[in-house]
């Protein structure tokens, strides 16, 4: 069974960085996207970046520019750094994982942006 597991969220201010990661325990085998999403309180979940296992990525306009998702493939991993930090990018953040009929999700990383 995969499980993901993210950290790195906290408070930063605005213009700064932050870098989170997500582990994937267990195999996982094939084709797969890795994924981040966050959620803002009252909003609904959002896409924010994606990967696939060749490492073709992908991003939602907002952050186009200020964030950057990578991953290493032999530890599982997917990160996602996020510069430039604004107000509106505060929300919950999460890890997700889709290969052929499996998807998970992580528990999500809260990340809080203010001065």
């Amino acid at each position: 069974q995969v499980q993901l597991v993210e950290s790195g969220g906290g408070l930063v201010q605005p213009g700064g960085s932050l870098r989170l990661s997500c582990v994937a325990s267990g195999r996982i085998f094939g084709i797969n996207i890795m994924a981040w999403y966050r959620q803002a309180l009252g909003e609904e979940r959002e896409l924010v970046a994606t990967i696939t296992s060749a490492g073709r990525t992908n991003y939602a306009d907002s952050v186009k520019g200020r964030f950057t998702i990578s991953r290493d493939n032999a530890k599982n991993t997917v990160n996602l750094q996020m510069n430039s930090l604004k107000p509106e990018d505060a929300a919950v953040y999460y890890c997700n994982l889709r290969a052929g009929s499996l998807e998970v999700w992580g528990q999500g990383t809260l990340v809080t942006v203010s001065s």
